[in-house]
């Protein structure tokens, strides 16, 4: 069982730089990636970002170059730094923890933080 509490959204100009957090309680020591996730008004749910246990990272087309996912293990804390924000980044965005056990999948959400960029 894990549990996700995302902060750090608001509302943001674009140009402007927002960061999110993450913070993983639980059975932590059986996350096997963690992974940003957001949902704008009328679109699916789109991957983000996602940081594997052993450090790789992989970004959607849409932010790379602009978003940087991290993590803080001492913490139990996921980041991501949104850098250069565009309108188009306007969505909640939730935490996603992955959890492999018996050949089994498990995913974990968090309750989505907002993240609105307006002039």
């Amino acid at each position: 069982q894990v549990q996700l509490v995302e902060s750090g959204g608001g509302l943001v100009q674009p140009g402007g730089s927002l960061r999110l957090s993450c913070v993983a309680s639980g059975s932590i020591f059986s996350i096997n990636a963690m992974a940003w996730y957001r949902r704008a008004p009328g679109k699916q749910r789109e991957l983000v970002a996602v940081i594997t246990n052993g450090g790789d990272t992989n970004y959607a087309d849409s932010v790379k170059g602009r978003f940087t996912i991290s993590r803080d293990n001492g913490k139990n804390t996921v980041y991501l730094q949104m850098n250069s924000l565009k309108p188009e980044d306007t969505a909640v965005y939730y935490c996603n923890a992955v959890q492999r056990l018996n050949l089994r999948r498990y995913d974990y959400w968090g309750q989505g933080t907002q993240v609105t960029v307006s002039s």
